[in-house]
């Protein structure tokens, strides 16, 4: 088992150095052998709301680590020519001397689409097609395109990647088919512990691995917060990470009509949705704790748990909980 880091927190309560965590965090992950650190892409809206172009975060992470991935988690395929992308990760793949990954995801917010409205409507079949074009480009393929004078002209990237390949996954809220497209496209899985259980991601995995024919990688996000003491962590998570919960009710609520729900019915919801995440989807408590659900996850099939760390709101308790992450990390690193 893989573990990385994931940031992906309401930027509306950041401390006034907002990349604090991002930055310490990563040097933490570099210097004691975490597979990666991952940043979103997310627009107009608070929640990862400093990550608007995970390819600008990439490159701060390069030049402050020398051995931990980099990787964004997710672009948003549709927002953007499958030219651009190529272009900004190979200069991150040269920056971090061949550490570069991505995350591709089709979008789900339309008002994300406000950059791109034209590209709404099909963003589904986009996601497959700029996988592709990415390939081609990052292999210095050329492509056809348009010019500024409607005059078709071939090109390719500059600068030339480093690494032969890109790493690359599609990233799923838990879509059945999403994983078997994810296995038919030959590319990793980053996926949640929202929207569906333990159990139910196996089932999920199994129909990647199907796809595919082959192993694959797949990551799981889990919200992550460790200490030496359970009840000590269970008091510090509470009130941020419930709060966390009620402000990201339209993400991690699926299939609950919110929209008749006033606050004290929201923040209700939130309280029901702690006990499960503190209990069963997410690494809280002791280092004991956690390792039960890394075991369910191992079992699942499950290759990396990118721990989302940020929700916390406090840069140095989150910062505290690292060791304690590292101490799991190093008892699952040989099975």
């Amino acid at each position: 088992m893989k573990f990385s880091l994931f940031y992906f927190a309401d930027d509306a309560s950041a401390e006034r150095d907002r990349y604090r965590l991002l930055l310490e965090g990563a040097r933490f992950a570099d210097e004691h052998d975490f597979a990666a650190v991952w940043t979103p892409e997310r627009h107009f809206d608070s929640f990862g709301g400093a990550y608007p172009n995970p390819a600008v975060a990439g490159a701060a992470l390069a030049a402050v680590t020398k051995r931990v991935g980099i990787r964004a988690g997710s672009v948003v395929a549709p927002l953007h020519p499958a030219i651009r992308i190529a272009e900004d990760w190979a200069v991150v793949d040269n920056l971090s001397a061949g550490r570069a990954g991505i995350a591709l995801a089709s979008g789900w917010h339309a008002v994300d689409f406000a950059i791109r409205p034209e590209a709404y409507a099909d963003r589904r079949d986009a996601l497959s097609e700029t996988i592709e074009t990415v390939r081609r480009l990052w292999r210095l393929d050329e492509v056809d395109v348009v010019d500024g004078t409607d005059k078709p002209v071939r090109v390719r990237i500059f600068p030339a990647p480093v690494q032969a390949e890109l790493p690359m996954w599609l990233s799923t809220a838990g879509n059945v088919e999403s994983f078997r497209l994810a296995g038919r496209l030959g590319v990793g899985v980053l996926t949640t512990l929202i929207g569906h259980d333990i159990a139910e991601l196996r089932t999920k995995i199994e129909a990647y691995r199907e796809a595919r024919g082959a192993r694959g990688h797949v990551v799981v996000m889990a919200h992550t917060c460790l200490g030496a003491d359970r009840a000590a962590v269970r008091d510090l998570v509470r009130e941020p990470f419930t709060d966390y919960l009620a402000k990201s009710a339209s993400l991690v609520m699926r299939g609950i009509d919110l929209a008749g729900l006033d606050e004290d019915d929201l923040a209700f919801l939130a309280t029901r949705a702690f006990e499960r995440y503190f209990d069963d989807a997410g690494l809280f408590g002791t280092v004991a704790d956690a390792s039960r659900v890394v075991a369910a996850l191992a079992e699942a099939g499950v290759d990396e748990i990118a721990c989302l760390i940020d929700f916390l709101g406090d840069a140095d308790a989150a910062l505290d909980g690292l060791t304690h992450l590292d101490q799991l990390r190093l008892a699952w690193q040989d099975r």
